[in-house]
């Protein structure tokens, strides 16, 4: 298969799959990774790709946040193994924030019934969840729904955020590296998550492997502010040796 052909496919599979990992298309085409990481510059220098960490994304997706469903439907099985593994990082007492997020709603799933916990929350999935629950205090922040994501962002969530202290909080994110950070598409929902991140004593990051290095928009979070990452196992060597040198603790699921 000459190159142009295997760059014409490429482009392809990253318009129909949203992604192209360097690793899987090589092994797919029979050729060296290196080969695929040229052929993804190639077509970065034609505006079709954005390179980011392990491959590439369809400049489409650039301008395109998905809405609750499809997001869930997403590496389902890992975000399902990532929430049963920060139940363990759940106090048997106290204050917890979940923030708006398809893994952050998995968890709220997962809350055991046993516990007696104030639950401060923007996201009206996890509420909807939550509410029925007798021992747990829900608390919705208030504000503008975003359609998108069903979280409620702007002034009447920062208000109230800036005086609580919550003892432990459990964030979702669109993308997340050491060198930027975690990281979303929208300004207004960024601005919330990072009043949360203000608000909670401690910080704990649930995220999937293939977020890893897809940086977005607006930053709400250093990592060294998230005190635990809660990922898994498709994370990369690579990948763990740069989350070691933020110092951040990383669970695999």
């Amino acid at each position: 298969m000459y190159g142009a052909e295997r760059q014409q496919l490429l482009a392809q599979r990253a318009r129909r799959d949203g992604r192209i990992d360097v690793t899987a298309a090589a092994a797919e085409f029979e050729v060296a990774p290196e080969t695929i990481r040229r052929d993804l510059a190639a077509l970065e220098r034609q505006g079709l790709v954005r390179r980011v960490y392990g491959g590439a994304i369809p400049v489409e997706r650039l301008d395109f946040e998905p809405g609750v469903p499809l997001r869930d439907q997403t590496n389902a099985a890992e975000k399902e193994r990532i929430a049963r593994a920060a139940l363990d990082r759940v106090p048997s007492r106290g204050t917890v924030l979940l923030d708006a997020g398809t893994t952050t709603a998995r968890l709220a799933g997962l809350l055991p019934a046993d516990r007696e916990l104030t639950v401060v929350t923007n996201s009206l999935p996890v509420a909807n969840q939550l509410a029925t629950r007798n021992n747990y205090s829900l608390h919705l922040l208030g504000g503008r729904i975003r359609s998108t994501t069903l979280a409620s962002v702007e002034s009447w969530a920062l208000d109230v955020l800036r005086g609580l202290t919550i003892d432990v909080g459990f964030f979702g994110t669109n993308g997340f590296s050491a060198a930027r950070g975690c990281t979303t598409p929208d300004p207004a929902e960024s601005a919330v998550k990072a009043a949360m991140v203000t608000a909670c004593r401690k910080r704990v990051l649930l995220a999937d492997h293939s977020k890893y290095g897809d940086d977005q928009f607006s930053r709400f979070a250093e990592l060294s502010e998230i005190d635990i990452v809660v990922t898994d196992e498709g994370l990369d060597e690579a990948a763990l040796d740069e989350l070691k040198q933020v110092e951040v603790e990383v669970v695999l699921a």
